[in-house]
């Protein structure tokens, strides 16, 4: 397998970095000061799902694998606490094992010894259905994986002692057997779900929230938290790799408030802020062309519903699959309202590009072409619906016709009079909160009456999570270079998956269709649940080898997806942080992670 990570995007897609420069020798510990967001949900690597967490933890702990620039500055994958990055043994059966050394010296930053079965440790906790972490299904590709999660009709585990077939041989040595080859295989070992953790420190629940008991093996050690207000990294001068560190000191400031956030590295005081006011993004393009800086991620913004939540007038006669069908049409007719250009060139004003599929602009095709240029049923338009300006009448149009088929429409008003009352959730920022009053006010042009309620992070994720709302502000980045990252998160029992597919009412629902008869499988269902249909296809998916069935495969999923409508896509993400001119080193990845470790800071 070749270990450099090779991303096809657009030019302005690839990577932000800030080459590097030397530093001056001096006897003072380097000191950075950054802010990401606020208060992490967590930093617990099995149980962390968001951005800034995975930021964190890339300094606090070492896979067997990590992101890093080579000389040129092109993004790769190489070892970290693995020797090297083997070549796996296919097997008869077409399972592929690898087999991985440790480096030597590798230590806890308590002083104890890493060791191969803390790493077989915290993948086995991190699958397992007792942890249920929102990325357990990141290990779906391991055999054992599906003993472990396969449940009874009262969800209880059908093999309670299943394990994944991965395994520590001595203290140095992890054998780990795959289902069959997976392409992006070394980008999961980089991924924080696959960090290790040590057993007798997880015992304590609360060990990921406090310095005193936080334990990691990586580049850093956490050494203050201060909640809601800051969080300390100190150099791990252990680590094998700790003289390429040459950032003593990060100080990750918490903040969920763009505007403090542009006060403090106006002054000085942050060297790095990943969010800025929208009001002010003009203004700074002009006055900090070289600090201000807008660059590509994988990912898509969108609004998600959820599935469960009843949209039909409370007289509908509509029940079971001709509620979900009807249901759907409307989701996907209310996705039509939108004007996305307006979004992106007067709210969000960062270059983004607006979307009509979910799957993120930067993402191939089997032939290497653009994944989401091959989607949806037009040769007119990229995508589910058409985005632009010309298509604007059009699409009201469709919205008012396909909606007088399930509310009272007031002609003299042009509004419709019993649509249900609805709340949109979204986490603090003022950029939220602009996109969330502009549907807000264009849902209510035609008698939509929407409420707005936002929560501070940490709480948003979780009440999302839940499916306690009616429709929420939502943002997906790739995991790794490989469309699947952006379908599996859908599957029934995914963590991530708050549409809540599957899930409460919907789990009963049978109004789905799959036939896969074409690629050789037998499955062939009409009529099924989202367990029955869109779980096998994912599953399907992550075990074909054959590339362009696999794609062909991926292309039928998004279909499942977008005919929901409960995934309403506004834009193709782009990054936008600012970077003071002195700090050298820095670089990030298009899935939105920053690296500090490697940064230092010239005299002014």
């Amino acid at each position: 397998m070749k270990r450099v990570l090779a991303i096809v995007l657009v030019a302005a897609m690839l990577l932000s970095f800030a080459a590097c420069g030397n530093k001056k020798e001096s006897s003072e510990k380097s000191s950075i000061s950054v802010c990401l967001a606020s208060e992490p949900d967590t930093i617990d690597p099995a149980l962390n799902s968001a951005v800034d967490g995975a930021t964190l933890l890339a300094h606090l702990f070492s896979g067997l694998a990590k992101w890093q620039q080579d000389k040129d500055g092109k993004l790769e994958i190489v070892a970290d606490a693995a020797k090297e990055l083997t070549e796996g043994v296919k097997n008869s059966d077409g399972t592929v094992t690898y087999t991985y050394t440790l480096k030597d010296g590798l230590k806890w930053s308590d002083g104890k010894d890493v060791t191969a079965n803390d790493y077989v440790f915290a993948w086995q906790r991190a699958a397992s259905l007792e942890l249920a972490a929102d990325y357990g299904y990141m290990f779906d590709v391991i055999k054992g994986y599906d003993e472990i999660v396969e449940v009874d009709d009262n969800d209880k585990p059908v093999n309670p002692d299943a394990k994944l077939d991965v395994k520590a041989l001595d203290d140095k040595t992890i054998e780990v057997t795959l289902k069959n080859e997976v392409a992006y295989w070394n980008e999961l070992l980089a991924f924080p779900t696959y960090f290790p953790v040590r057993e007798d420190v997880v015992k304590n629940e609360s060990w990921a929230t406090d310095p005193a008991s936080y334990v990691s093996n990586g580049m850093y050690k956490l050494t203050g938290w201060d909640h809601n207000s800051v969080i300390t990294l100190e150099k791990n001068a252990e680590h094998p790799d700790a003289a390429e560190v040459t950032m003593d000191t990060i100080k990750f400031y918490l903040s969920d408030d763009a505007n403090n956030m542009l006060s403090n590295y106006k002054n000085g005081e942050w060297s790095l802020i990943d969010s800025v006011p929208t009001n002010e993004i003009a203004t700074l393009k002009k006055d900090y062309p070289d600090e201000f800086f807008n660059v590509g991620q994988i990912g898509t913004y969108y609004v998600c519903w959820n599935i469960n939540e009843q949209i039909l007038p409370a007289d509908s006669k509509l029940t079971g699959v001709e509620a979900e069908k009807a249901k759907a049409e409307i989701r996907n007719a209310v996705s039509l309202l939108l004007d996305r250009n307006y979004i992106v060139d007067q709210i969000a004003q960062g270059g983004q590009v607006p979307a009509s599929s979910f799957v993120a602009m930067g993402l191939t095709d089997a032939d290497g072409s653009q994944f989401y240029k091959n989607t949806g049923v037009s040769k007119d338009y990229d995508g589910y619906f058409d985005t632009s300006a010309e298509a604007l009448k059009a699409n009201f149009n469709t919205v008012i016709e396909t909606l007088k088929k399930y509310y009272n429409y007031d002609e003299a008003s042009g509004k419709f009079t019993n649509f249900p009352k609805m709340t949109y959730l979204y986490n603090t920022d003022e950029g939220h909160k602009a996109i969330g009053e502009y549907i807000q006010s264009t849902l209510a042009n035609v008698g939509i009456e929407l409420s707005m309620e936002n929560q501070e992070w940490a709480t948003f994720l979780n009440t999302r999570k839940d499916g306690d709302y009616s429709i929420a502000r939502n943002g997906w980045l790739a995991d790794y270079n490989d469309p699947i990252s952006f379908l599996d998160m859908w599957t029934t029992a995914s963590g991530n998956n708050d549409v809540q597919f599957g899930k409460g009412a919907h789990k009963d629902v049978k109004a789905y269709s799959i036939d896969l008869t074409k690629f050789g499988y037998k499955d062939k269902v009409e009529n099924g649940t989202w367990a029955e249909t869109y779980d096998v296809l994912i599953a399907r998916i992550k075990t074909c080898t054959d590339k362009n069935n696999r794609y062909a495969m991926m292309h039928l999923a998004e279909d499942m997806l977008m005919a929901s409508g409960c995934i309403t896509p506004i834009y193709f993400y782009t990054d936008q942080y600012m970077l003071a001119k002195n700090v050298k080193g820095f670089f990030s990845n298009p899935l939105g992670y920053k690296y500090f470790m490697y940064c230092t800071i010239e005299d002014k």
